[in-house]
């Protein structure tokens, strides 16, 4: 969740709800679950770690003032190295899925390239477990266990076509214009 902050932060300062709104937003269903403390714990623990800075601002007439997040160089060298780590021993879809909206919200990444990074380290995997796979004794227990890892890798691989479509495509380019100003305007009337 830090990182994915950081990178949503790389785009440009923001509040901690109109953060929050965006992660919902970008995670879909998978969001509404995010408690709404969340978003401040993250910020207060980077802020602590020296990755963001936090700023008053002039609230609105009827609100007190308001802390704006914003990144600091450390943060910002830590977004650009989560953007470009490339892992999947053991995938948190959601986070990855984030990763790609955060790079191309903030410009950082081109989301396909990160998919195409990530499909070259699965397939270079599937390439280490089948190989391992030839050298055990068919039917055996690790022969079994070896099986059961290429179908979760070649799964992954089906849904990282799946993310190269999509942002190809355009259509998972995240929240539009509007959506933002929806937010902002939600905030403004108080929730």
């Amino acid at each position: 969740m830090q990182d994915a902050v950081l990178a949503m932060l790389a785009k440009e300062p923001s509040y901690g709800y109109h953060l929050r709104a965006r992660l919902r937003r970008a995670l879909g269903p998978l969001g509404e679950s995010m408690n709404q403390g969340q978003i401040y714990v993250t910020l207060a623990r980077l802020e602590k770690a020296g990755f963001v800075v936090c700023e008053r601002s002039d609230g609105l007439p009827d609100r007190a003032d308001r802390k704006v997040y914003a990144l600091t160089p450390a943060g910002q060298r830590r977004a650009a190295a989560w953007l470009a780590e490339v892992g999947w021993p053991k995938p948190d879809l959601a986070e990855f899925h984030l990763k790609l909206v955060a790079a191309a919200a903030a410009r950082l990444a081109d989301p396909v390239e990160l998919v195409a990074a990530q499909r070259r380290e699965l397939l270079r995997r599937l390439r280490e477990v089948q190989q391992a796979a030839l050298a055990e004794p068919g039917g055996s227990a690790a022969a079994v266990l070896l099986e059961g890892v290429m179908l979760r890798l070649r799964a992954d691989l089906r849904w990282l076509a799946a993310c190269e479509r999509a942002w190809s495509s355009g259509d998972a380019g995240g929240a539009t214009a509007g959506d933002e100003d929806a937010d902002e305007n939600n905030e403004a009337e108080g929730g």
